[in-house]
């Protein structure tokens, strides 16, 4: 007999670290322990021990899969690593005057932002290359002999090299690169034609110096990952999750550690797409809701958006990523009275440690978690990880703000909710209707542990077309990374007329790196068959400072050819007008490429309505919700809702990893997948009046 083999996805966010494990015989174990936030790897450990103890064999698993929030978390707190740069004779200060704008431009006190490497540590060689890619200084090797004994005197963690122009001839720096990996075998150097061959100064030399920066942390956490995961028996290989939505290797993933900054939502984002293909739903926005923060991105056509620029802490990162807007409103967000008298909600958590007040582990400042405590939508039994919801503690932390503004624990958590609604309501129409979209035609499919408790206030607030509970929704992200594949991007700026030399270039720069990306993938084994492509070319008119993405139904020097006329096209429909007498330059063609390593769920036949089982419901209770009053509702246990289940609201589902909330005159509908569909007959009759109007 065959021993059952096992997948494992793992994501660590701030509060709790998920874990899903599958088998082959198509068995399903999930585990939610309580993240570590000084030592990440440990929640990892603690993750996989608890699937052991489910009863996986950990000796029989065959891959892991990893988000984690390691480069995140260090990015926007600016723990970095110690990192120097060497640059370009007079372009030591880049990193200061940056792109001669400032975030603020109205204040009469702006704040600098951080030049992510210290003065001191950025070092001048002499060395020159143009615009064209032609040699103007050779480099001067002495000069480079001195820095490097400088940089012996001075020790940094890590190293970054970043020369004029390396994006088109990368001879000097592959050079200087060479000789300083010689003298610092154990220290990791990057240079930035190897992770951003593309134009603009600051935006390049900011990318690899984060780079840089990040690689310590990440690397020495990778290792420790790994070393965890030996220790428990697992032998398979780790990938870890990409800001681009697709995984890398792990050894490889640190020398790319800029791309990690949004290793954890990517994951989330990756199953948004799967349950697209699985429900016929093409049109979805997210609400990924954690501990900390709260990330929504919006799905049109089941495409996932991306972005070729990052903008993290006011620096600028060359790096593909899924398009997803953040905000710190998540379950552990603070609320607080500012100076003014006024309640405010976020961006300060409560985090894993202490966590909010109903959790018991010290915490004493009111959350969004603690308001739900005490309006009795989040009850007292236990949560992932052996916690307890704790009334009373949440009723004294929600008092420290109600107290002072004369208003009653109740009120003040009612004040908290409406508050932390207002800014997820905003970020959903950041994403929608400030992009021309309405809200109408999306359904919004609210996960992580707390997006659930907001999913029928999002309904009846946004006017949405429904909410999607997925199966696990406190699981969603963990579930999603083994879905999405690895990928590899690669681009380069090429800055030429689209005319049939350039056309003649471009293609040959596809073919190129199409047959490396199918090289990388066979070692790491995956077969050409599996593996998908997809062009894109950024283009403007000439003369213009920004380009737009085209994508690319081929890279053939006759599909290239029609570059003008699709740019045309995008143009007009993106700014309202086009110019077909104007030419057209060729910016940075990219090229994505991902390999298949699982399938979305297998789309099953629909059921016929039945009825709530009356063993779902396993108590009522009273709850406060927002514009009823006090109600009571049944609280049901979702794993007792088969298929085809359907019945109104308002009612409680609870389940390990979240809990949901149905206002009344909300219908809830069980789908053969197992996923929740929710409804409001308010929204429908709404709708009706005013198309008769």
């Amino acid at each position: 007999m065959t021993a059952q083999r096992w997948t494992i996805s793992i994501d660590a966010g701030g509060t709790f670290t998920d874990a899903i494990a599958r088998g082959s015989n198509g068995e399903i174990h999930e585990a939610k322990v309580a993240s570590t936030p000084e030592d990440p790897s440990r929640g990892l450990s603690n993750a996989v021990a608890a699937l052991e103890g489910l009863g996986v064999e950990l000796t029989d698993v065959s891959l892991v899969c990893h988000g984690t929030t390691v480069a995140t978390n260090a990015t926007l707190t600016g723990n970095l690593g110690r990192a120097a740069l060497v640059t370009t004779r007079g372009f030591r200060d880049v990193l200061g005057y940056r792109q001669s704008n400032r975030p603020d431009v109205y204040s009469l006190t702006p704040e600098r932002p951080s030049e992510l490497v210290p003065r001191g540590l950025r070092y001048e060689v002499t060395e020159r290359i143009d615009s064209s890619g032609e040699v103007v200084s050779g480099l001067d090797e002495a000069e480079l002999s001195e820095i490097i004994e400088r940089l012996r005197r001075d020790d940094p963690e890590s190293i970054a090299v970043s020369f004029l122009f390396s994006y088109l001839n990368d001879d000097h720096e592959r050079r200087a690169g060479e000789a300083i990996r010689a003298a610092f075998p154990d220290r990791p150097v990057t240079l930035s034609s190897e992770i951003a061959r593309e134009f603009r100064e600051y935006p390049r030399t900011a990318t690899t110096a984060i780079n840089a920066a990040l690689r310590p942390l990440v690397e020495n956490y990778l290792n420790r990952a790994s070393e965890a995961l030996a220790a428990r028996g697992v032998q398979a290989p780790l990938l870890v999750m990409q800001s681009n939505g697709g995984s890398v290797p792990a050894e490889r993933a640190g020398a790319e550690a800029h791309k990690l900054v949004l290793s954890g939502p990517a994951g989330g984002v990756a199953g948004l797409a799967a349950l697209a293909e699985t429900l016929d739903e093409p049109n979805l926005i997210s609400l990924d809701m954690g501990g900390t923060s709260t990330d929504v991105c919006l799905l049109r056509d089941a495409t996932i958006p991306f972005t070729t620029v990052q903008e993290v802490q006011d620096h600028t990162l060359l790096a593909p990523t899924v398009d997803i807007h953040t905000i710190g409103a998540g379950g552990g967000s603070i609320a607080w009275i500012d100076q003014a008298g006024s309640l405010k909600v976020g961006p300060a958590s409560a985090k894993a440690v202490p966590g909010p007040a109903c959790y018991g582990r010290g915490g004493v400042e009111p959350t969004i978690t603690d308001a739900h405590a005490v309006l009795g939508t989040l009850g007292a039994g236990e949560l992932a990880g052996g916690l307890r919801i704790d009334r009373d503690l949440a009723v004294a932390a929600v008092e420290r703000i109600a107290t002072p503004l004369g208003m009653t624990a109740e009120e003040g958590a009612e004040a908290i909710l409406a508050i932390g609604l207002a800014h997820m309501i905003r970020a959903v129409r950041k994403v929608s209707v400030e992009r021309g979209l309405d809200p109408r035609e999306f359904s919004l499919v609210p996960f992580g542990g707390a997006g659930p408790l907001h999913a029928g206030l999002m309904l009846r607030h946004m006017t949405l077309k429904n909410v999607i509970l997925p199966l696990r929704p406190g699981l969603f992200a963990a579930d999603g990374l083994l879905v999405a594949g690895l990928r590899i991007d690669r681009s380069q700026t090429l800055l030429k007329p689209a005319d049939a030399e350039s056309y003649r270039e471009t293609a040959a720069w596809y073919s190129e790196a199409v047959a490396e990306s199918i090289r990388q993938f066979a070692s790491d084994g995956i077969e050409e068959d599996q593996v998908a492509l997809l062009a894109q070319v950024d283009c403007r008119y000439r003369g213009q400072g920004f380009e737009l993405g085209i994508a690319l139904d081929g890279w053939d020097e006759a599909s290239l050819a029609a570059i003008p006329e699709l740019f045309h096209a995008a143009h007009l429909e993106r700014y309202g007008h086009s110019n077909h007498d104007e030419p057209v330059e060729i910016v940075t063609v990219r090229l994505a490429a991902t390999g298949e390593i699982s399938r979305s769920r297998d789309r099953v036949a629909p059921v016929d309505a039945a009825a709530l089982p009356e063993e779902a419901v396993v108590t009522r209770r009273e709850i406060l919700l927002p514009g009823y009053g006090a109600v009571e509702v049944p609280v049901i246990e979702r794993s007792a809702l088969p298929a085809g289940t359907a019945f109104e609201g308002p009612a409680v589902i609870q389940q390990m990893d979240a809990t949901s909330v149905i206002l009344p005159e909300q219908h809830v509908s069980v789908t053969s997948t197992l996923d929740i569909v929710v409804t409001d007959s308010r929204i429908g009759a709404d709708s009706h009046e005013s198309k008769e109007q």
